[in-house]
């Protein structure tokens, strides 16, 4: 028989138990991103926001005497090209303010120079350049305000606390109990089954006989790339919404020591990002996603298939987009050719369509069928965030 005192002596040395570990490391750049925004200071947030605003609506710099005179000139056609949230932010004022007032002389030399002033002081931030161009420090600066903005929002929600992968450790997940052998790790014990066993047979003490083990089956890892569709027509709140969806994403996939890689696609294939575990470059690749022209889904279908690992994982590829592929002869045809491919290639294909019209939704529905993926049709694009997590939660 084996006391539980001669047990525990042979339990010398316990190992870290490696989710703890993963979890630690992941917190490490959570609270290195959170120090860098300096402790909610407002105006450096909306600083933040401002460049976010210019990227997401496809500008590169800020010409302050170009923006004024468009404002001036058209303000309905300015409104179109920078958006009501980045001319409030540059501004000052609520856009609905300044159509009222903007021919009023007064007003004009006013807006003139707020936006001037506002631009200066990203200039001596080392925000953007001298050439008033968008720099890395501007980036990473509107990373960190979208990332934590996506963070206040899911967060009470509960959508990113709790654990829901089912890969507790390399060993895979706790499944039924075996008879207890030398082989086995001591961690793997199951204490309550093997005590009452031995109560069961009337042991004053527990014997070796009686413990009870968890046997492990793998689950395997996951790898997810996340391909968004970044053509003109995303512009402006669309692709913001989804920015701060694949932060999301990335936010809960590496947490659950998951990869994922990013393709942003358009006429052509603009950034891609391999499947990884660096929240990090994840968060800024994310970030610098500007929107321009039309979409193919061909050349990102090809893409995706390259980016994932072989090996038996799960490939799951998360597909956003708003419209139908006009590149090619048959644009619709070799889609779904391409997307045939991939799922013989061992990738699931979940497609995320925004107000996609009849055609486009069948369309997407075949790619999903031949993915073997789910197809989610939605109008509102401020829950797009909610939509992905779903998603991912589904696969694993």
């Amino acid at each position: 028989m084996v006391a539980f005192d001669s047990l525990q002596t042979e339990i010398k040395d316990l190992e870290k138990i490696e989710e703890l570990a993963g979890k630690s490391s992941f917190q490490k750049i959570e609270d290195k991103l959170m120090h860098s925004v300096l402790q909610n200071d407002k105006k450096t947030i909306e600083k933040g926001k401002l460049i976010n605003d210019a990227i997401n609506q496809g500008l590169n710099s800020f010409t302050p005497d170009l923006l004024f005179q468009q404002l001036v000139n058209n303000f309905s056609v300015a409104r179109h090209i920078y958006g009501g949230s980045l001319i409030k932010l540059i501004s000052g004022y609520n856009p609905d303010y300044v159509k009222k007032n903007i021919n009023i002389p007064e007003f004009q030399k006013e807006l003139k120079e707020r936006i001037e002033k506002n631009i200066e002081e990203l200039k001596e931030e080392k925000l953007i350049g001298n050439d008033t161009s968008i720099n890395e420090k501007g980036i990473e600066l509107a990373s960190l305000v979208t990332y934590f903005e996506e963070l206040d929002k899911l967060k009470p929600m509960g959508i990113l606390g709790g654990k829901i992968h089912k890969k507790d450790s390399i060993y895979g997940g706790k499944e039924d109990v075996k008879n207890f052998k030398r082989s086995d790790r001591y961690r793997d014990i199951a204490i309550k089954k093997s005590v009452k066993l031995a109560i069961r047979r009337n042991h004053k003490k527990l014997d070796e006989k009686d413990l009870k083990v968890f046997e492990r089956k793998s689950k395997g890892r996951c790898c997810i790339v996340y391909a968004l569709d970044a053509s003109g027509s995303m512009k402006g709140k669309k692709i913001s919404a989804c920015k701060k969806a694949g932060i999301a994403l990335a936010y809960k996939a590496i947490e659950e020591k998951d990869k994922v890689g990013l393709i942003v696609f358009g006429t052509e294939v603009k950034e891609v990002v391999e499947p990884t575990t660096d929240f990090a470059f994840l968060l800024k690749s994310i970030t610098k996603i500007k929107a321009s022209r039309q979409t193919d889904l061909v050349c990102m279908l090809r893409k995706a298939i390259e980016l994932f690992p072989s090996g038996n994982i799960t490939k799951h590829l998360i597909l956003i987009s708003d419209a139908l592929p006009t590149i090619g002869k048959e644009p619709e045809k070799e889609t779904l050719q391409e997307a045939s491919v991939a799922r013989n290639n061992g990738i699931t294909i979940s497609f995320i369509g925004i107000n996609l019209d009849e055609k486009g939704k069948k369309l997407a529905k075949k790619i999903v069928e031949i993915g073997k993926g789910r197809l989610y049709v939605i109008r509102d694009v401020e829950n797009i965030d909610k939509v992905v997590l779903e998603d991912y939660c589904s696969i694993v």
